[in-house]
């Protein structure tokens, strides 16, 4: 079968491109599952230069998401032909991903197919997705259901499907992005108000600043995160589930003691199956965007190269959808 496939030449070299591998074989308690797409996310583009916090198995195939249908069964709970998906827990790190026509999981990694959603849109959506929607449930969970949400990292993945799914929500989402070049992008998924990353990444002493958002989802850390949580209304929610700014951000106590603010860690890789399960039927229906379409950057096995580099760069927007 063909595979994009990671390759360690020496220490701190590796190679990256399609290959014909050896299609899985079957152990108990596993699927074989025909993979129809496959996404891209920053986690994967790390994985593909080797960095040993994401895989140190190689030769590796990544591909964190995957959605298909099972073609080969030793589990009592998939038969053949079901449609399936998974996101996240080993897949695509030190466990062979989604860029490849067959892949084997455990059935425990496994879920099956939402009604009213397609495996194409299912992996438009992918980790970022599932990541955006578990956000947006700890919001609502905590009592956000109205008035101004800062999204950070507006144009990436997870920032841009939050976007969209805030917006059908009825939230005035304000978004956060360091690309100029996209606040007409960021209008046409549903933010009412852009902020550019210059004019808000500027360190300063002050304890805290005026009251203005009920809520922020932040994709990004560092300082951002920092910034915004001076921001945040009396009782409002921040959740974090990004480091592409900085896994490291110097805040201080008073939003917390005297606004009530909360800090909410988002984690969709070891998320629990129900926890997961629950989000994607979430994202078949209440969430779902109507600017799916608009998010989207179909590519195949062989472009997955060149997107890595877009990725690596921050030069990506959006969502990269693998169709195999």
């Amino acid at each position: 079968m063909k595979a994009f496939v990671v390759e360690k030449i020496k220490d701190k070299e590796f190679t990256t491109g399609v290959k014909e591998v050896e299609k899985p074989i079957l152990s108990e308690h596993e699927v074989l599952i025909k993979t129809s797409y496959s996404s891209l996310n920053y986690k994967d583009a790390l994985s593909s230069t080797g960095n040993p916090g994401v895989t140190i198995v190689f030769p590796h195939i990544t591909g964190i998401d995957v959605s298909g249908i099972v073609a080969e069964s030793k589990s009592n709970l998939f038969a053949v032909g079901d449609e399936v998906l998974i996101t996240g827990y080993d897949l695509g790190m030190n466990t062979n991903g989604g860029h490849s026509e067959f892949i084997k999981a455990p059935d425990t990694w496994v879920i099956k197919k939402p009604d009213n959603i397609s495996l194409r849109e299912l992996m438009i959506y992918g980790t970022a997705g599932l990541t955006a929607a578990l956000s947006v449930n700890e919001l609502l969970n905590n009592g956000i259901t109205s008035g101004e949400i800062l999204v950070t990292g507006a144009t990436g993945g997870v920032g841009s499907i939050s976007v969209a799914i805030l917006s059908k929500l009825g939230f005035d989402v304000i978004a956060l992005s360091g690309k100029e070049d996209q606040i007409d992008y960021l209008k046409s998924i549903g933010a009412k108000e852009i902020i550019l990353r210059k004019d808000f990444d500027i360190e300063n002493k002050r304890p805290m600043g005026r009251e203005r958002f009920s809520g922020v989802i932040d994709t990004v850390g560092g300082n951002i995160l920092a910034e915004a949580l001076k921001q945040i209304k009396y009782d409002g929610v921040a959740t974090c589930c990004g480091l592409t700014a900085s896994p490291v951000f110097n805040t201080n106590v008073f939003p917390f003691i005297l606004r009530g603010v909360r800090l909410i860690g988002i984690d969709s890789v070891e998320a629990s199956l129900a926890k997961k399960t629950q989000a994607w039927e979430k994202i078949a229906s209440d969430f779902k965007i109507n600017t799916l379409e608009k998010l989207v950057n179909e590519i195949s096995l062989n472009e997955i190269q060149q997107a890595y580099k877009e990725i690596l760069a921050a030069k990506a927007v959006g969502r990269y959808l693998v169709k195999l």
